[in-house]
C-alpha cells in the first residue's frame, strides 16, 4: 500500500495553517516535500513528523549541525540587502532537505557590517558559505 500524499493546500488545511506557511516550511527545509511540476506533494509521514506525531525514520541519533557566523565588513546598505536576498533566494530554489537550514542576516549601518548566521548540516553550510564568498568577494 502506498502512503497518502497531500498537496500544499490539503496539508495547510490539516495543519490549520495558511498555505504560504506550509510553503515556507518546505523552503526552509522544515517540511520534506517533492516537487511535481510547479506544485509540491507531501507524504503523510512527513506531515506527522513535522507535528511530532511520528518517530523519526531509521537512525534516530542527532545529526551533526554546523553553526557559522560570518562578518562581512565595509558593506553599503544596498549591497547588504542584495547579499541577503541572494542567500534567501538560493535557499528557496533548493529542493527540500531532510535537515532544516536556518539563515539569518543582520546589518549594522553604523559600522557598515553585515552578519550572516547559518545553522545547517555541514554540507549544506559549506554550500551556503561558498555562495556567500562569491557574493561578497574576497576579504582582505
Amino acid at each position: 500500500m502506498t502512503e497518502e500524499l497531500f498537496t500544499v493546500e490539503r496539508a495547510a488545511e490539516r495543519l490549520r495553517l495558511h498555505p504560504k506557511t506550509v510553503l515556507r516550511f518546505i523552503r526552509d527545509g522544515r517540511l520534506r516535500a517533492t516537487r511535481v511540476g510547479k506544485a509540491y506533494r507531501i507524504l503523510r509521514s512527513d506531515l506527522d513528523a513535522l507535528v511530532g506525531a511520528a518517530m523519526p525514520r531509521g537512525d534516530d541519533r542527532p545529526r551533526p549541525r554546523a553553526t557559522s557566523i560570518v562578518d562581512v565588513p565595509g558593506v553599503a546598505v544596498d549591497e547588504a540587502a542584495r547579499i541577503a536576498t541572494a542567500l534567501q533566494a538560493m535557499l528557496m530554489s533548493q529542493t527540500a532537505r531532510p535537515e532544516p537550514i536556518h539563515l539569518d542576516t543582520a546589518y549594522d549601518p553604523a559600522r557598515r557590517h553585515l552578519k550572516v548566521v547559518i545553522i545547517a548540516a555541514p554540507e549544506d553550510a559549506a554550500v551556503l558559505l561558498d555562495f556567500l564568498q562569491r557574493l561578497a568577494g574576497p576579504t582582505t
